[in-house]
């Protein structure tokens, strides 16, 4: 559970930045104190299912994009760990079948 919760603030923080959104901005659109998104910010406290459908509605997003791993990496960011994960498992293989 607190995986889920971990990938949730770090997403939230991402995607919060990505618009250049303000706590204040963005507790203001979700009709909440902006203590309320500092507080799940920093992990004192965990949104309510209301509170993460409008958090999702304020950043424009789909609600399960919060609770994403790794959401907050770029495309080319996950295409470059795939292809060092591949290139390694691709030169266990050889060595493995070559020795």
């Amino acid at each position: 559970m607190e995986k889920y919760k971990s990938d949730f603030v770090e997403n939230l923080l991402f995607y919060r930045t990505k618009k250049n959104m303000s706590q204040l901005e963005l507790s203001g659109i979700c009709d909440c104190a902006k203590s309320t998104i500092s507080g799940i910010e920093s992990r004192k406290n965990f949104p309510s299912f209301e509170l993460i459908l409008k958090i999702a509605y304020a950043l424009e997003i789909h609600p399960a994009d919060l609770f994403l791993r790794d959401a907050s990496k770029s495309k080319k960011e996950i295409r470059e760990i795939l292809k060092e994960k591949i290139n390694k498992d691709i030169n266990q293989i050889i060595d493995d079948n070559l020795n």
